[in-house]
């Protein structure tokens, strides 16, 4: 049985957001304005940065769960260019996380607890099926790794 483990994230983060684009996961208004941190210095340039940033959230609750928003902002922080001063880390943007994280619950696919969101038997059968067909891709395109 193929789980997210098993294949490389990048293309299960592909994958999932085209999956969550067409469940009409909820979008806020304010997503094409906003920064996704304090450490950035634009917004990002890809359109569909909601639905992959959902389903790397997703990603995360599954391989790290329970996992609260603190931590999750911890994950998606990074280094702020401060000019001549020395670089700090910065955590990443709670409200998005937050608005994301909601959105996944009203799916289904994540449920919160008092130790923190954890992931539901939906959102787990949800990405190892999204992970079988990503490693069926890649089998196709390298026949080497089936005996993996």
């Amino acid at each position: 049985m193929v789980t997210v483990y098993d294949v490389p994230a990048d293309k299960l983060i592909q994958k999932t957001a085209e999956k969550l684009k067409e469940m009409n996961i909820g979008v806020p208004a304010w997503v094409p304005f906003v920064k996704t941190g304090v450490s950035r210095e634009r917004r990002p340039d890809q359109d569909d940065w909601w639905y992959i940033r959902c389903a790397s959230i997703l990603r995360k609750i599954y391989i790290y769960g329970p996992v609260g928003v603190s931590r999750l902002r911890t994950a998606y922080g990074g280094r702020k260019n401060r000019g001549h001063a020395p670089e700090h880390f910065y955590k990443g943007s709670g409200n998005i996380i937050r608005k994301a994280l909601q959105e996944l619950e009203k799916l289904g696919l994540v449920e919160k607890r008092p130790e923190g969101r954890v992931i539901t038997p939906k959102g787990r059968s949800f990405l190892d099926n999204i992970a079988k067909e990503v490693y069926d891709e890649i089998v196709k395109e390298i026949p080497a790794l089936a005996k993996y």
